[in-house]
């Protein structure tokens, strides 16, 4: 019984680990490719190709359900990016 119970909590600490850590604004990969968390804020000068509707959850690299908040994107090594959030890396997300 003892040796479940550790077994038990060991899976459970792991599972915990496992989930992705959201990306800052500030990672460098993030900052290279203007990574907003909110749309709202990208810098339209510097990214004259942004459109209002390109948000992170209509993107084909969202790798989540475009209802959910978050979801981990390959771009930024599966950290976890905002549905409403933008970089320069997105494509439309096919119908």
């Amino acid at each position: 019984m003892v040796l479940l119970g550790a077994a038990s909590a060991a899976a459970t600490r792991a599972g915990a680990q496992a989930k992705p850590a959201e990306l800052e604004e500030s990672d460098p990969v993030a900052q290279a490719l203007g990574y907003k968390k909110d749309a709202t804020k990208v810098d339209k000068a510097k990214f004259p190709k942004f459109a209002a509707d390109q948000l992170c959850s209509g993107c084909q690299l969202y790798q989540g359900k475009p209802t959910d908040p978050m979801a981990p994107c390959p771009t930024f090594a599966g950290k976890l990016v905002r549905a409403n959030g933008w970089c320069s890396a997105w494509v439309k997300r096919a119908a």
